[in-house]
């Protein structure tokens, strides 16, 4: 019986114990469960694939809840008007979709931190910056001005560094 790998914990589940085989890109040694080569980058490629994945979703949540705002405009935050926004709020399919999303990126987020320290995951989330400030641009009309620009470049900056350390 061949070895299982589930997909996202990136662990050999042996049905019949001493019983691995090899495949092509998980080559594991009969004789110990040393990964090879191969398995750690690919395990290091899934593991940044789910941080851009959550990174990606938290930052569409965060466009779809501001396309969603602008829909129902800007509003005087009073008691007043508490039930009549929040029915618009609740009804408004961007802000749904978003919180959706958010729910998803959490999700997600989960199982990075399951994977990986808390130290070197968190600052990948300042990539969501880079995307929401890129995206606000285009799709909002939000000023990139050159100091932006420069902040996005220290993230980038940044990101490459904490990513090196791993």
């Amino acid at each position: 019986m061949a070895p299982i790998i589930t997909y996202f914990s990136m662990k050999w589940v042996d049905p019949i114990p001493g019983m691995c085989k090899l495949t092509e890109n998980f080559v594991y040694s009969l004789h110990s469960q040393t990964p090879s080569k191969e398995y750690k980058g690919y395990r290091i490629m899934m593991i940044f694939v789910l941080i851009l994945s959550g990174v990606l979703l938290n930052a569409g949540a965060q466009l779809l809840l501001k396309a969603g705002m602008s829909q129902i405009g800007h509003f005087e935050f009073t008691l007043a008007n508490a039930f009549p926004i929040g029915i618009k709020v609740m009804g408004n399919p961007p802000i749904i979709t978003g919180l959706f999303m958010y729910v998803v990126s959490v999700a997600v987020w989960l199982l990075v931190l399951s994977r990986v320290q808390v130290s070197f995951a968190y600052p990948m989330l300042s990539i969501g910056y880079i995307v929401n400030a890129l995206a606000a641009y285009y799709l909002f009309g939000e000023p990139l001005t050159s100091m932006r620009m420069l902040g996005i470049f220290i993230i980038i900056a940044g990101v490459y560094l904490v990513a090196r350390s791993a």
